[in-house]
């Protein structure tokens, strides 16, 4: 692997602080650093355009917002946090009573330390966000505010990125980010990383399946990117949403709508090898963009590999989701495990018998162990280790060479028999070296 954790650390600190919406000018900043790792294809969607039953919204961007009180002193500023706003806020200047400005001022009594994530995408709307402990010390019924926000909400674009990697084979599978969140580490400045250093990865490989990778605002741009691109998009067989993957909280996954589909399947078998306890979601059609792909006009199996998810952390959607929640080593844990999930995509194969008339005589192939003393259960003992190892293969060439039949796959196997991915698949090649086994890349 070529990417470390101090190089994806650089680009959280980089990527953290723009303020980004599901439109704006702190979208494209964004996709230009991304562009540094990976070479996207940018596009934009204009506003008004038609995708569906949607409409492209009006492009947003902000350049200062702020609320002063009647000493002229600056109590809430987007400076400090653009959390401090509410998404789309339309401009504003005036002065006001609390009594006025307090529908717009908002935060939460159950944590009183942290400023709130809020947005009005498609009503125009405007307000601010503080933590509970700072309104209560700044704020004072017997007060005159005034109230600044200037923002632009006017025709413009909305900005969609994609990379594609091309394999040997007609499969492709989709793996879609969304950058949209202002501030956020977990949700979702972690999924986008790890988006394009996965791809990074992927694209110095030479693969037998094609992989689409979306960056995308959540909701309208998988809305968008599915119209603009649709009979593409109906032909990917599987993928995943990448997000809210580096908390430091457990694992989790999100099923696809099939709960069984291959996309489920090597998840669950690379915890299992890894040893990684996590907890299996079921599939609903709320969270992120998976409801869009497998929509009924595309039934695109979708699952998602968490590291705290979404509405699962008292983080979330909050200010201490923050550079102190996620950091490089945490993205990069997740990169490994989903490279691993793609190792069980590329070589799953299915086993063919070449020898299928009764058991093929194992010794003059070299493949039989050396000496017998196989034993039913082997005392875990230093001096059983070696004949262990042999037992192990010799079961695994068994189960291969039993199921030989072209109707079972490598990841069958493994999950009947409770073998580990990557040993059977190179005992399998073995076989075939020997002209025993004939492995189909058709799953």
């Amino acid at each position: 692997m070529n990417t470390a954790p101090q190089e994806i650390a650089y680009y959280l600190e980089r990527l953290f602080p723009i303020s980004r919406s599901i439109t704006g000018n702190g979208n494209r900043e964004t996709l230009k650093i991304l562009n540094e790792i990976i070479p996207l294809n940018i596009s934009e969607v204009a506003s008004g355009t038609r995708v569906y039953d949607w409409e492209v919204p009006k492009e947003w961007n902000i350049r200062s917002a702020w609320i002063k009180n009647n000493m002229g002193e600056k109590i809430i500023d987007l400076v400090d946090s653009n959390l401090h706003i509410v998404n789309y806020s339309i401009p504003i200047h005036k002065k006001m009573s609390l009594t006025d400005l307090s529908s717009h001022i908002h935060f939460f009594k159950s944590q009183p330390d942290v400023i709130p994530y809020r947005t009005s995408y498609y009503q125009e709307n405007w307000g601010f966000c503080i933590s509970y402990n700072s309104y209560k010390k700044k704020f004072a019924d017997d007060t005159i505010y005034e109230v600044f926000i200037d923002s632009d909400l006017k025709p413009g674009s909305l900005t969609l990125a994609d990379f594609l990697i091309n394999g040997s084979s007609s499969k492709e599978y989709l793996f879609s980010t969304y950058f949209c969140h202002p501030s956020m580490a977990n949700d979702n400045l972690s999924g986008v990383l790890l988006s394009a250093f996965l791809a990074r990865e992927l694209g110095q490989m030479k693969l037998k399946n094609s992989y689409r990778f979306i960056f995308i605002p959540e909701t309208i741009g998988a809305i968008a990117y599915c119209a603009l691109n649709e009979s593409s998009m109906k032909k990917i067989i599987g993928g995943y949403v990448l997000s809210c993957v580096a908390g430091k909280g457990m694992y989790g996954y999100k099923q696809t709508f099939f709960e069984n589909h291959l996309i489920d399947r090597v998840v669950h078998q690379t915890f299992k090898e890894s040893g990684i306890d996590y907890i299996t979601y079921p599939f609903i059609p709320q969270g992120s963009d998976e409801r869009q792909y497998s929509s009924p006009g595309f039934r695109i199996p979708i699952g998602s590999v968490h590291k705290d998810k979404y509405h699962e952390y008292k983080e979330y959607h909050t200010s201490a989701d923050n550079l102190n929640f996620v950091n490089g080593e945490a993205i990069l844990k997740t990169l490994e495990i989903y490279l691993s999930i793609i190792n069980k995509l590329e070589e799953n194969s299915i086993v063919l018998s070449l020898n299928p008339n009764c058991e093929p005589q194992l010794g003059k192939r070299g493949l039989y162990p050396s000496v017998g003393r196989r034993t039913m259960n082997i005392n875990k003992s230093n001096e059983n280790v070696e004949a262990d190892s042999e037992n192990i293969e010799l079961d695994t060439i068994l189960w291969l060479l039993f199921y030989g039949d072209g109707n079972s796959s490598i990841l069958d196997i493994c999950e009947k028999h409770q073998l580990h991915f990557n040993n059977t698949l190179k005992i399998a090649k073995k076989l075939e070296q020997k002209g025993l086994l004939k492995l189909s890349f058709n799953c």
